[in-house]
């Protein structure tokens, strides 16, 4: 059987991508997304999505590229004075690992952001961080242990099968080292009872999810539980990634073509939570 989460990612940062959400949700295939909280149009993300109770809203944790909800005089060490994290994670990734003062700021601020979620009121569908920035071992390590206080039941995982992609385009370039520290990751998950899908798809079309490669990755789904993440928007907007096809990848969401091919191979569309395993509380039928 073949099931899949339809992910849009940066819920919240502007107008336009909320826009976007709430139409590729209503007129497509849009199952999921993964709101940021302390970005500018959070609110307006918030307000859709109450409106909108099938779609599976889960948390995008920010720790680079984005705003923080501490301020600076609380994590000094993270953000500049205006609350912004750096763009490069390097520096910010070995300062984590190796500096206890760091690391207790960074467990500030992401309790910070899981506070602030649960403060919307929406039931948490899932967790990823922005950037893949989860796959970092202190921060992975964090997010369990303060994501499961506050219900996390699930994660993304970047582990994207690169037979599938080169069906479709024979020159897909290969993630191999980020599938590596996310199947590290993924022992790691099932050990603390956190799940996440068998098969993710969007690392290398980041960006760039046209309705060919959305058809294409319908067409070829493998077996189990996947996940598509993209990056739709009405338009560019301040802050947006250059070269990014934001409203080419709304037009995927909501092509013909693309719901054709889902209805036709008969996959199952849902939530994280929709997927989530059937729980073992031991007890004898």
């Amino acid at each position: 059987m073949k099931s899949l989460i339809v992910t849009a990612d940066d819920f919240g940062i502007a107008r336009e991508v909320n826009e976007a959400v709430e139409r590729a949700h209503r007129d497509g295939v849009l199952t999921s997304t993964s709101l940021m909280v302390a970005e500018p149009a959070a609110a307006d993300a918030v307000g859709r999505a109450k409106a909108m109770p099938k779609l599976g809203v889960g948390l995008h944790l920010v720790l680079s590229g984005g705003r923080s909800v501490l301020p600076h005089r609380a994590i000094p060490d993270l953000v500049d004075e205006a609350g912004r994290f750096r763009d490069d994670m390097v520096g910010p990734a070995f300062k984590m690992f190796l500096l206890p003062r760091v690391r207790r700021q960074l467990a500030g601020e992401i309790e910070a952001q899981f506070e602030a979620f649960a403060a919307t009121g929406l039931k948490l569908d899932h967790v990823d961080a922005h950037k893949h920035f989860h796959l970092h071992p202190t921060i992975a390590g964090l997010m369990v242990k303060i994501g499961r206080r506050h219900g996390m039941k699930a994660m993304r995982l970047p582990v994207e099968p690169l037979p599938v992609l080169r069906r479709i385009e024979p020159g897909a370039p290969s993630n191999a080292v980020v599938s590596v520290w996310a199947k590290q990751l993924r022992k790691r998950l099932a050990a603390e009872g956190v799940w996440s899908p068998e098969h993710m798809f969007g690392l290398c079309w980041s960006g760039a999810m046209t309705t060919k490669r959305l058809a294409g990755l319908m067409a070829h789904l493998p077996d189990g539980v996947s996940e598509i993440y993209c990056h739709p928007a009405t338009s560019a907007y301040a802050g947006s990634t250059p070269g990014y096809r934001y409203s080419a990848e709304l037009a995927a969401l909501t092509s013909s073509e693309v719901i054709d091919i889902a209805n036709k191979n008969s996959i199952g569309l849902g939530t994280f939570g929709d997927f989530l395993p059937p729980v073992d509380d031991g007890r004898v039928a």
